[in-house]
């Protein structure tokens, strides 16, 4: 039999006793223990709590609002919009830190999507991204590091970050201190990373999504149930079979299997397309599809070159899922500082749980612990290097 043990509030008093010297004509108190917001009345597992409703089960506030007036708590949503910020602003070193650790990784996945978020300025519904009613849409990139599906040595994490909207002077601003190789989707953002600099190398390589080309010729089959489109399908799912073989091994190993096995493959289905385009409309989706794998094959192809390269960008694709998700639920950002708020939580959180912790669980203790860690010891709090306090030692705190 499985059983629930509801969830319930507590109210903690602190007793500090003060006491007076006669000798000396003096009062002492015992120190009030650190909290992690000054001044608020707010646990660190509290908080912990209401940052993963939030931004991992997706609650909008005014739902936790009501979670906590059952338990008979009126939490109004101005004050915990304000205690999601401000404990953001406590993590914000530690953000860094996982910002810092995946934008120096050689390999990065990036992606992006859309939210929309409230601005009481605009009424204009024809202003240049405004969608009307007060909201715009602004833009979420993830990048991403995970080394696991070839068994590197770099914990994986994920940095999300927010824009206004979606030119390219913000991936240029978030890669600007990164390089090496990039696996995104064909945004025209990126084509100034894929250029020679004066001396004729790029700032990055770039490797093209298989999974994007795959997906065009599966709309196709399924709208039109064009028999090209399925062998395109079926050539494709060669491919793919042999990656499923391979992943979680060694760079050598793939790239090994990838010259042998994926690469004969990989050739008879360019000298196909080549074929095939020359027979179709050149306006048709079809052509589109073709010429659009044609256009880069260089990055196509990058995958089997290099061991650690993936064949798709799905991983960049799964870390803003859980932000489709929110966005049916919390439907807009409040403001730009909203929208932060969320990129630097999601940071964090989908970092933890990319590492196997708990987030709230490894929040709560975070939280209740960062206003007391020594700033050079900061990086022992990162989700990769992290530890519990055990029992002895939080009773010596």
């Amino acid at each position: 039999m499985l059983d629930m043990i509801v969830a319930q509030l507590k109210v903690i008093e602190i007793a500090r006793v003060k006491k007076s010297c006669r000798g000396c004509d003096r009062m002492v108190q015992v120190a009030a223990p650190s909290r992690p917001i000054p001044g608020s009345m707010a646990t660190a597992s509290l908080l912990a709590y209401i940052l993963v409703s939030k931004f991992d089960d997706h609650l909008p506030l005014y739902r936790l609002n009501e979670i906590f007036a059952r338990m008979g708590a009126d939490i109004p949503d101005t004050t915990l919009v304000d205690w999601c910020g401000r404990a953001m602003k406590l993590l914000l070193p530690l953000v860094e830190r996982i910002e810092s650790h995946v934008m120096a990784s050689d390999l990065l996945h990036a992606d992006d999507t859309p939210i929309r978020v409230l601005d009481r300025s605009l009424r204009n519904p024809d202003v240049a991204g405004n969608l009307g009613k007060g909201v715009r849409k602004g833009r979420i990139w993830a990048y991403l590091l995970d080394q696991r599906p070839w068994a590197g040595p770099a914990p994986p994490g994920v940095a999300y970050k927010f824009a206004a909207n979606w030119k390219e002077e913000h991936v240029l601003g978030h890669l600007r201190h990164a390089s090496g190789i990039l696996q995104a989707d064909g945004y025209k953002g990126y084509g100034k990373l894929y250029a020679p600099a004066a001396d004729g190398i790029a700032q990055f390589r770039e490797a093209a999504c298989w999974a994007h080309l795959r997906r065009d010729f599966h709309d196709l089959w399924v709208g039109s149930k064009s028999q090209i489109a399925r062998e395109a399908l079926d050539r494709i799912g060669a491919i793919y079979d042999i990656e499923g073989q391979i992943t979680g091994q060694s760079a050598q190993l793939r790239l090994a299997a990838r010259q042998t096995q994926s690469k004969p493959k990989v050739e008879v289905f360019h000298a196909w397309a080549q074929a095939q385009l020359t027979k179709l409309p050149g306006k048709s989706d079809l052509a589109n599809a073709f010429r659009y794998a044609l256009s880069r094959w260089p990055a196509f192809c990058l995958f089997l070159e290099d061991g650690r390269v993936a064949i798709d960008n799905n991983p960049a694709e799964r870390a803003l899922k859980p932000i489709g998700i929110g966005r049916k639920n919390w439907l807009f950002a409040g403001a730009d500082t909203g929208a932060e708020t969320l990129a630097r939580a999601m940071t964090i959180i989908e970092t933890a749980k990319m590492n196997g912790l708990d987030p709230q669980a490894y929040l709560a203790d975070v939280l209740a612990r960062i206003n007391d860690h020594k700033i050079n010891r900061l990086d022992e709090l990162l989700p990769w290097n992290w530890s519990p306090l055990l029992p002895e030692a939080k009773a010596a705190a």
